[in-house]
């Protein structure tokens, strides 16, 4: 990248990334209000509903590990344009197939997000001092939920409207503005010894997962947050018609502003000094357990509780992802260290997914509020783990030793 990204977080060749990944987003965030109503009316069950949306972030957490392989190969401009063509073709395709079409495109945003994600993280991370990372990583995922805040009120707005117009001009105008502006980014391509080094196997890259403390241990976090995340984002515009006087692009909106309340207000105050923060970290996942607990009593309770667990969801949101990858960021270090960064990327992806194909069923077998009741003892049970067993710096000279050998 330009020497003047290394300027700070907030230059303007980063800038640039951020409202990148804020229209790469934008068609998302239409379609996680979109996709359930309409499998809702065509009488599709909850399980159902939740295996179409978790195919998207299935695919991706399948296909982040190789996207840092391949980034660090051919270079992140080659990737992201091919990319951004593979997302427009998906996001074009959406208003003229019916509910058994959106399982494949959302397979194919799945692999698409998985390469974009992954380009413009590891482009932010290696342009950024140390002490800027996590900076960088927070005002990114700002980005990419700003368009969460808009977003389901203007798919509420299609879906009540009834045009299928609407929906189509909607997606395509997306699809072309991502492509077009993608076109115009540049990103460094890393040096080919550099690419040389990083190559390792699929093999020992999946061992590492387990071998590395400090890896795991944010993975099982980020699996867990997410799961609750995933179903929050799946179900709520189902379960809002249970709640009296709800409305779930309010609630929506409500989570995503939070979220970029929060990023914005501590973008320079996220941890990024490599220690773990088990207080910071606990109390983020504790702020989880209460949200999802109001969501859950939202049913008997009424919109109140409800809108208020979409702030205090919003705002653990905010910190517990960006937190555990500048951590990482700094504790990974070595041969492959892209690849692992896209293996943690990728339990983020598989906690959303789990977040539907696993919580519908329960949904289905019980009722919506049982099934946030349960995210809610996920949660807690997370936020007990980041307290009780901090992941200690001296075993990182030890495990990349064991790879050398």
């Amino acid at each position: 990248m330009e020497d003047g990204m290394l300027k700070g977080a907030l230059a303007w060749p980063f800038l640039r990334l951020y409202f990148l990944a804020l229209l790469y987003f934008s068609g998302n965030s239409i379609l996680n209000v979109i996709i359930p109503l309409k499998g809702e009316a065509e009488g599709a069950a909850s399980t159902q509903i939740g295996l179409i949306m978790g195919a998207y972030m299935f695919t991706a957490m399948l296909f982040r590990p190789w996207a840092g392989h391949f980034i660090t190969k051919y270079g992140s401009i080659r990737i992201l344009r091919v990319i951004l063509v593979v997302n427009g073709i998906a996001l074009i395709a959406y208003p003229f197939i019916g509910l058994g079409g959106f399982a494949a495109a959302r397979i194919m945003q799945g692999v698409s997000t998985a390469f974009f994600s992954m380009a413009l993280q590891i482009g932010i991370i290696d342009a950024l001092p140390e002490k800027d990372r996590s900076q960088g990583i927070s005002m990114y995922s700002l980005f990419c939920y700003i368009p969460g805040i808009m977003g389901p009120l203007a798919a509420l707005g299609i879906w009540r409207g009834g045009e299928p117009g609407y929906f189509a001009w909607t997606m395509i105008g997306i699809a072309l503005a991502t492509g077009i502006f993608g076109y115009t980014i540049k990103l460094d391509q890393a040096p080919q010894e550099a690419r040389q080094h990083e190559k390792t196997t699929e093999r020992q890259n999946f061992k590492s997962l387990l071998l590395n403390p400090f890896l795991l241990k944010c993975s099982l976090l980020m699996i867990a947050a997410s799961v609750v995340f995933g179903a929050m984002t799946t179900f709520m515009p189902l379960y809002a018609m249970n709640v009296p006087e709800a409305n779930a692009g309010v609630y929506l909106m409500l989570q995503a502003a939070a979220l970029v309340v929060v990023r914005f207000a501590w973008k320079e105050r996220m941890p990024s000094d490599g220690k773990w923060h088990s207080l910071f970290l606990g109390v983020a996942l504790l702020l989880l357990t209460v949200g999802a607990a109001m969501v859950a009593a939202a049913a008997e309770w009424g919109p109140i509780p409800l809108y208020t667990g979409a702030i205090v969801i919003g705002t653990s949101q905010a910190l517990i992802y960006p937190t555990l990858m500048s951590y990482l960021s700094v504790m990974l270090t070595g041969p492959g260290r892209n690849m692992r960064i896209g293996l943690f990327a990728a339990t983020s992806d598989l906690g959303i997914s789990l977040g539907g194909v696993l919580m519908g069923p329960i949904a289905d077998l019980t009722s919506f509020s049982i099934m946030y009741a349960t995210c809610t003892v996920l949660a807690a049970a997370a936020a007990g783990y980041a307290w009780k067993a901090p992941v200690r710096r001296r075993t990182v000279s030890e495990e990349v030793g064991l790879e050398r050998k």
